[in-house]
């Protein structure tokens, strides 16, 4: 099985892919990483600061075909990042799309509101970040923009981050079995 974990930034989606490594044992890949290895190596001008969208029609074809040549190995791997793009499904034939499995994690406004400083709080518990310049308002518009572009798709923290969270996993679990 292919696990695609996408969403707003500050959302988890990090600290779910370790969460479901050290459950699950899944390979795991951090777009992110494989980012920084293409920035870092020379293999493309873009920065990290570069558009979201610049980034992802860069990186998602590299992505994609790994996930095919996983599918066709029968290999599980688990994907996380924000650079899958909303039409993703629209890159795979119907031999490939029943072995993935789609998660894309976003709060609402109400939830960032009331939980903000919750939320900024636990922004380095995975990874370091260089910088961690994220506003209320740059994570609502963040947020807005995943769930408007992944609308049937979403997993919405709307309440309780980890009883979302927890059932997210625990519906994954059944899947994975």
């Amino acid at each position: 099985m292919i696990l695609l974990i996408t969403g707003a930034s500050h959302t988890g989606k990090t600290l779910l892919a370790q969460r479901l490594l050290e459950k699950f044992k899944l390979p795991y890949l951090s777009i992110d990483h494989l980012k920084m290895g293409l920035i870092r190596s020379g293999q493309t001008d873009l920065t990290p600061l570069s558009e979201t969208d610049a980034l992802t029609r860069y990186l998602w074809p590299i992505v994609r075909e790994m996930i095919k040549t996983a599918i066709e190995n029968n290999q599980n791997l688990m994907v996380e990042g924000c650079y899958i793009p909303s039409d993703w499904q629209h890159d795979f034939d119907e031999h490939y799309l029943p072995a993935i499995r789609f998660v894309c994690l976003a709060m609402s406004d109400n939830y960032i509101d009331s939980h903000f400083e919750e939320i900024k709080s636990h922004a380095f518990d995975i990874e370091s970040r260089l910088d961690d310049d994220c506003t209320i308002e740059s994570l609502k518009e963040d947020n807005q923009e995943v769930i408007s572009k992944h609308r049937e798709t979403i997993t919405l923290i709307d309440t309780d981050y980890g009883e979302t969270i927890n059932r997210l996993e625990k519906e994954l679990e059944k899947a994975l079995k």
